[in-house]
This record gives C-alpha cells, structure tokens and sequence, in this order.
C-alpha cells in the first residue's frame, strides 16, 4: 500500500515539472497555436488551450487502464492516479481560482496563494510566445511574494 501512496504522490510532484517543461517549451514553443488564445482575450466558454486538459487526461487513462488490464503493470494505475490528481489540483488552481471560469468563492488571501496568483498574473501580462516569465501551475518561487516594507522604510513615510 505505502508504495502506491509513493507512487501517486511521486508522480503528483513530478507532475509539476512535467507541466512547467510543457508549459515554457511546448505550449509557447511548437504548439503555441494552441496556447495562443489562453493569453488573449477570445470568445466562448471554452478554448483551443484546453487540448492540453484533454491530452493530460488521456495520459493518465491510458496509464491506468494498462494497469488495470495489463499483468504486471499494475503500478502504472498509480501512476496514473498521481497523474489525475496533479490534473484535479491544477484544474482547481488554474481555471477555478485565477481565471475564474467556473465562478466558486474561494479564500485567497494565504501567502501561498497570493505567491502562486501573482506569478501566473504575471505570466499573463505577456500575450506573445516570446518574453514570459513564471511557467510553473502549483509552484512559484518566493521572488513572487509581494514585497513587504521594512520598518525603516515605513518611519520615513510617517
């Protein structure tokens, strides 16, 4: 039991990395065409951009379908959960949360969450393949807190 809880939250955190090499390298290198409205405005509900959902979710069916049917790889079920799971979060984060297409009140104001929001508005200031910064979906570095001011900084202005 423990190495399958290893196995999805393993690929879980891996998961993050695969969508931030995805996101710098394939949604804004070869298949922009694809990423091209999620950083424009465009109309309907729905976007080409959401191919990518559909190719992540495939993925991970296909994995746990192979270890479901497949003697002997029986792991890759996991694998897949950990996939789903990675999905789930981002579709949350993502969709939910900072762009608001599905409309759910959530609280926001936690430092973490005003880190990761920040770094993917600033990710969208950007509306061409070229120049953008911030690729990651559930993690962003501290450089994206919001900068706090120091006491000292405070005494000069009173």
């Amino acid at each position: 039991m423990w190495v399958n809880v290893a196995l999805v939250l393993g690929t879980f955190l891996f998961m993050e990395g695969v969508a931030w090499f995805t996101h710098k390298y394939v949604m804004h290198g070869f298949l922009w065409s694809w990423h091209h409205d999620h950083h424009n405005h465009h109309k309907g509900f729905f976007e080409v951009n959401d191919l990518f959902a559909v190719v992540f979710a495939v993925t991970a069916i296909g994995l746990i379908a192979l270890g479901v049917y497949v003697p002997g790889l029986d792991f890759l079920t996991w694998i897949g959960a950990g996939v789903t799971l990675y999905g789930f979060f981002y579709f949350m984060f993502h969709d939910i949360i900072v762009h608001r297409r599905v409309k759910f009140k959530i609280d926001t104001s936690g430092r973490y969450m005003q880190r990761i929001m920040r770094a993917h508005y600033i990710h969208h200031k950007v509306h061409t393949k070229e120049g953008a910064e911030a690729f990651g979906f559930l993690y962003a570095p501290k450089k994206y807190d919001k900068p706090v001011k120091s006491t000292a900084a405070k005494s000069k202005t009173t």
